[in-house]
């Protein structure tokens, strides 16, 4: 691809060669079909390079996809492989009480996980469900309200998606790193009062407040959620969205 560009801006450039020739000499009729010929050459050459370039875009874009995909795939097999040992292991030393609590557990967040896949929007969810081969610094604990699903209800849920990845980006960029565990985004999601709530508690300080701050409001601009308070507070902030009739 990196050798197509250079030769599509030379066509296009070797252009003046033959316009210049017409200009100068205008009764020269032959210098004018060669014109031709020559822009249309040039012209289908780089329609045929833009396509090349669009082709490989979208084939570098799976790609990507793709990897994630495997790896969110990975860290999955591996949860439930820490499960299946960790059941084991009660099994073993007849814990039934601590068995059936940490299958309580698994159940929990199977249920939590079945809400994120509900949402609707599939750059949201793609992006949750990936969320952990991102980053170990930040853990998300999301509390969602019943089946939500942003594609039905009546606000744009893109718009709505992208400021929420937004915004999470904007912690896990800033989030102050610790010694010991990952710091944890409680984030709820909520429809009430014909209102989309989406609310995010931090439990850890934010290392670059100005920054965090700087790419909150970034994420809020054009966007259906707005802060639901007057300002932004790194260790709590709420926005929300008004839904149509």
């Amino acid at each position: 691809m990196n050798r197509i560009e250079p030769t599509k801006q030379l066509a296009a450039a070797s252009i003046v060669v033959p316009a210049a020739a017409v200009i100068i000499w205008p009764s020269q009729l032959w210098l004018l079909a060669v014109f031709v010929v020559w822009l249309t050459l040039a012209s289908v050459y780089w329609i045929w390079t833009e396509r090349k370039a669009y082709e490989s875009r979208i084939e570098s874009a799976s790609a990507d996809i793709q990897q994630i995909a495997i790896r969110t795939l990975n860290h999955h097999r591996h949860d439930w492989m820490n499960d299946l040992q960790v059941i084991y292991g009660y099994i073993r030393m007849n814990k039934t009480d601590r068995t059936v609590q940490y299958v309580e557990q698994i159940r929990e967040r199977m249920m939590t996980e079945s809400k994120i896949a509900k949402l609707g929007i599939p750059s949201l969810v793609l992006f949750i469900q990936s969320f952990r081969t991102l980053t170990h610094s930040l853990v998300i604990d999301w509390d969602i309200d019943g089946e939500l699903n942003l594609a039905d209800l009546n606000v744009d849920g893109e718009a709505c998606a992208k400021t929420i990845i937004e915004v999470i980006n904007a912690y896990r960029y800033t989030v102050q790193p610790g010694l010991g565990d990952a710091a944890t985004l409680c984030i709820d999601l909520l429809e009430e009062d014909r209102k989309l709530l989406v609310t995010f508690s931090c439990d850890t300080a934010i290392g670059e407040i100005d920054n965090w701050r700087t790419q909150c409001n970034k994420a809020l601009e054009g966007s259906p959620l707005q802060l639901a308070e007057s300002e932004l507070d790194s260790g709590y902030m709420r926005l929300q969205a008004q839904l149509g009739n």
